[in-house]
This record gives structure tokens, C-alpha cells and sequence, in this order.
């Protein structure tokens, strides 16, 4: 089953449900978030609440994305109760991309090439253990979230802004606080990366930017492998163009290991709270040199997704970037 809202009539989110090619409105007037936390609080999965609840009429996903009328599959009612984060050097073969980001000789070992290495020898433990722990980063909260067709907008200071093609886990915390994965979608972890390849340290500088997350949510276990493709179109032109691997079978940790790492953490626990959890990628387009412009669209699909997601970059205009006016002290 596939999961997605859009802006209904009244200005609230509606779900939508599709098993197949037709999609149909959920009978309910509760948004994803409010479904999952009742199927969260019940043991129900969302599957099986949504079916209990039963479907309305077809509804044409395409064409309500070209109005933009696309949410994010899963959004919380108060965006800074939403968490954005990821994982990096998850990937076979995202290692190689990174250090030669960072290396300053081709023999160099950086530290991204020993964490990967950490996490092939490591990231997939057996009998229920955690493993070692991953490369993690914050992108921000549901302020940063942005819906499928929106702008990724680059800030004035930023040097890039490049797309990263991935898979997500999107998570409600249950009033036990006890987290709960409502399903996987794709994303566009948008990120700076000559800011990060100036030095390693800037890393989380670079990661405090906008993403973008569906259209839609798959629900049900991730696929073991998983092949998508990453574009950049400008205008009628495709300027970019690679494939790219997900699943267990084409990661060095495993889902359960990265899940394990992230919410050991008290502070993500939290009852009623949303995570969305990036689980990295190695497919960049600025790793084979290009430099995505104003106005170019980042398109990243995969088969069990649905609709591929798409979002034009929004470069800022000005040449100069102004220092921060001074802050107020009272």
C-alpha cells in the first residue's frame, strides 16, 4: 500500500490510499499523522486502520501534483515537533564519493573512509545486537520540510546546493514513547556540498538546508533491494542522469542497526513526536562535477514509491550575502 495527502477543499490534509494504479480518498477527515497515532495507540497497523476505515472515490495523483497540491506523506501539526535527520556512509560505495570530497592525496585514508569501513565490519549485527554506530546528522524540523513540486531554497550564504537521492523512514513516537515506523519514502536530502568539502568539520553546516520527502509512503517492510534513478532537468534538457541502489542488500548497515542509533536517544522519544530519518545514499551529481543552477529540477524515482519526487532548486539572487543585523538584547 501506498500512502499520501494532499490539500483537500477545506484546506485540510486528506489522505489518500492506492494498492495498484488507482488511488482513492481514506474516508476520514484525519490527517496520516492522525491515523498513526490511533493505529500507534490501538497495535493496529496503518494498513488495516485505513482499510477499516474504507475508501472513497478515485482521485488522479498526477494531476493534483501538477497543481501542487502535494504534502509530504506524514507532516505533525506543529512543525517543531518534526525531526529531520539522517545517516551517511550507509551505502556500498557511498565511501568513495565522500573521500574524494576530503582526501588530499589518493592514498590518504580519511575519517570517512575508516567509518565506512567501521560500518561493513560492524553495521550488520546478528542475534538482535546493535552494531556500530553510524555517521549522523540533523537537518532540522518540519520548518525545513518542504511538499513534493516546492522549492528547495538554497540560502544567500550557501556555495551549492546539490540534491542527494534517498531513502527515508518516516516514524510516529507513540504515547508510550515508544517509536513506531509508519513506512519508507523517498527524499532529497538537499545539502551544500562545497561548503562540506572545504573541510570535514563543516559537515553540519552543510546539512542545514531544506528537503524534500514522497509523494508517497510505502508501507510494509523496505524492499532488500531497491533501484532508482536521479535526475536534474533544465528546461528540456536532462543535464543529469544515474542510477542508484537502496536496500539492505546495498548498505553496509542494516534498517534495524541505523533505526537502533537513532532513537537510543531519549531526546527523540518524545510522545507524539514525528521523525523523518534519511538513510543515505551514494549517487551525487556533484561528485560528477555539475553544479545544479536556478530553477533546475531534481526528479528522484524508484519503482516501489510511486510517483517520482520532484523539486526546482531556488537559488538566492543577491551576489552579496549581508552580515546578520544585531541581535536584540533586552
Amino acid at each position: 500500500m501506498l500512502l499520501s495527502q494532499y490539500i483537500g477543499e477545506a484546506g485540510r490534509p486528506q489522505v489518500v490510499a492506492r494498492e495498484g494504479s488507482e488511488a482513492y480518498e481514506v474516508k476520514s477527515d484525519a490527517s496520516l499523522y492522525e491515523l498513526a497515532m490511533e493505529a500507534a495507540g490501538t497495535g493496529t497497523s496503518i494498513r488495516d486502520h485505513i482499510l477499516a476505515l474504507g475508501l472513497n472515490g478515485a482521485v488522479d495523483l498526477e494531476d493534483l501534483q501538477s497543481q501542487g497540491r502535494l504534502l509530504p506523506p506524514l507532516t505533525h501539526p506543529d512543525p517543531a515537533h518534526l525531526h529531520l535527520t539522517g545517516t551517511g556512509l550507509t551505502h556500498l560505495g557511498s565511501a568513495s564519493t565522500r573521500a574524494s570530497m576530503h582526501s588530499k592525496k589518493p592514498e590518504d585514508e580519511t575519517d570517512s573512509m575508516r567509518m565506512f569501513r567501521m560500518g561493513v565490519e560492524g553495521g550488520k549485527p546478528g542475534n538482535g545486537a546493535a552494531g556500530v554506530q553510524p555517521e549522523w546528522f540533523y537537518k532540522g524540523t518540519g520548518h525545513a520540510l518542504v511538499p513534493p513540486g516546492g522549492p528547495l531554497k538554497s540560502p544567500t550564504f550557501a556555495l551549492d546546493g546539490g540534491e542527494e537521492p534517498e531513502i527515508a523512514g518516516l516514524y510516529v513516537i507513540g504515547r508510550d514513547g515508544m517509536p513506531v515506523r509508519v513506512g519508507f519514502a523517498l527524499a532529497n536530502e538537499f545539502s551544500d556540498h562545497v561548503t562540506e568539502r572545504q573541510n570535514y568539520l563543516y559537515l553540519a553546516h552543510s546539512k542545514l538546508r531544506p528537503c524534500a520527502v514522497g509523494p508517497e509512503l510505502l508501507v510494509g517492510e523496505l524492499p532488500d533491494s531497491i533501484e532508482g534513478t536521479s535526475r536534474i532537468r533544465r528546461g528540456e534538457e536532462v543535464i543529469f542522469e544515474k542510477s542508484f541502489l537502496s536496500g539492505e542488500a546495498n548498505m553496509s548497515h542494516s534498517i534495524r542497526n541505523l533505526e537502533h542509533h537513532h532513537f537510543k536517544y531519549d531526546l527523540f522519544r518524545q510522545p507524539g513526536d514525528v521523525h523523518v530519518h534519511m538513510f543515505g545514499t551514494a549517487t551525487l551529481s556533484f561528485a560528477d562535477g555539475v553544479s545544479a543552477e536556478d530553477g533546475d529540477i531534481f526528479e528522484i524515482e524508484a519503482g516501489p514509491f510511486g510517483l517520482p519526487l520532484r523539486n526546482p532548486l531556488a537559488r538566492p539572487q543577491a551576489e552579496t550575502r549581508e552580515p546578520l543585523t544585531d541581535i536584540r538584547v533586552l
